[in-house]
């Protein structure tokens, strides 16, 4: 909609998250790569209250209305109004919490091109994607696996990019403050510590992950397994913890905001997950120099390559997954090896420079 030189395009950010993990996450780390390259002018449009906003402070020019859910009909006003002020050349949504429709409309309002960034590989109503997909002027991916989801729902592959979600690599390459991690965690001298990063949902398989935690310890009695996340399903696996009568070997974490501290003191990292769009928490893990077991499914092979910075296993299959963290618990020099690649793995895959540089290409296209 601006007359803005090609070379200084304003671009409409969108995201309506309101913490900073995942899409949100790398909303900012795109924003803070854009300014650090001096590539346009940059605005964010996030929900009132949002941890982003605070984050973005001196990153971008922020407007943050109030957003009331997903259905939220008055945001799609208040954003006409605002792409009205600013005018910009291009409108990124990074959202889908809403956003994706509420955006898409007001860009087709407006006549201002609109891309829009894909997180999740959960399938869409097949006829919604398609018709959806097909009015955004770009549709990035942030791994194959979506990629394949959409388009198994009949969107053009030819028209879908792919640019993996990024890690600040110097941030979690850091090494373990041994003394902090037992007095913060009441942890026993000699125990093997395992950890497990995701939102208590049933795709991310803490469900799977309890139930196969008796059989390790038969093995390795002295284990600690520490699940950081929030979610719907926090009761029921207390529940089951207790079921098990396993309270001792499991920590119930919460949400944290020194994941950086705890990742390097761990021993192996895990992600039994039956949906998986990439999985940052891995990027994060394999940064910090962590070996992974995972299944593989979605995007997880993408960031975990089998026998390179972790082992994976086929999606529900508890026997290779058991057999795969018993291997590790027992070869520590395996161990080492594979978080001492995934750091190589993490470093020049999934860098913040070369993610914001890969989206720089497709707005400079965009606007041309």
């Amino acid at each position: 909609m601006s007359n803005a030189p090609n070379i200084h395009p304003k671009i409409l950010h969108i995201e309506t998250g309101m913490h900073l993990y995942g899409g949100a996450k790398q909303v900012y780390y795109l924003l803070k790569g854009l300014k650090q390259e001096g590539f346009g002018e940059n605005v964010l449009v996030c929900a009132r209250g949002s941890e982003i906003y605070n984050e973005c402070k001196g990153v971008c020019k922020i407007y943050s209305p109030k957003i009331s859910g997903d259905l939220d009909l008055s945001f799609l006003f208040k954003l006409i109004k605002i792409i009205k002020k600013e005018h910009p050349d291009i409108l990124h949504i990074h959202s889908r919490r809403g956003a994706d429709i509420w955006g898409l409309i007001g860009a087709k309002l407006t006549n201002t091109k609109c891309i829009i960034t894909r997180r999740v590989d959960n399938p869409e109503n097949k006829l919604i994607a398609r018709i959806k997909y097909s009015l955004f002027d770009e549709i990035v991916s942030i791994s194959n696996g979506i990629k394949m989801v959409l388009s198994s729902e009949g969107i053009d592959r030819n028209k879908i990019r792919v640019i993996p979600s990024a890690v600040d690599f110097d941030f979690y390459n850091k090494v373990c403050d041994k003394d902090w991690f037992s007095k913060e965690f009441n942890i026993s001298p000699g125990w093997a510590k395992i950890g497990m990063i995701a939102q208590f949902i049933p795709r991310k398989g803490h469900r799977f992950l309890v139930e196969a935690v008796p059989e390790i310890l038969k093995k390795h009695p002295n284990t600690l397994f520490l699940l950081l996340g929030k979610g719907p399903l926090i009761g029921e696996i207390k529940g089951l913890i207790e079921k098990n009568n396993i309270r001792k070997n499991i920590k119930l974490l919460g949400f944290r905001n020194d994941i950086e501290k705890i990742l390097p003191c761990l021993d192996i990292l895990v992600h039994p997950a039956f949906m998986e769009g990439l999985g940052v928490s891995l990027i994060q893990a394999s940064a910090a120099g962590i070996p992974i077991v995972a299944s593989s499914v979605g995007g997880i092979p993408e960031v975990v390559r089998h026998q390179q910075n972790g082992l994976l296993f086929p999606v529900g299959d508890r026997t290779s997954f058991i057999k795969h963290i018993l291997r590790l618990l027992e070869d520590t020099d395996l161990a080492h090896k594979l978080g001492q690649n995934g750091k190589h793995v993490a470093k020049k895959y999934f860098s913040i420079e070369n993610m914001t540089k890969e989206y720089i290409t497709i707005y400079k296209q965009m606007i041309n």
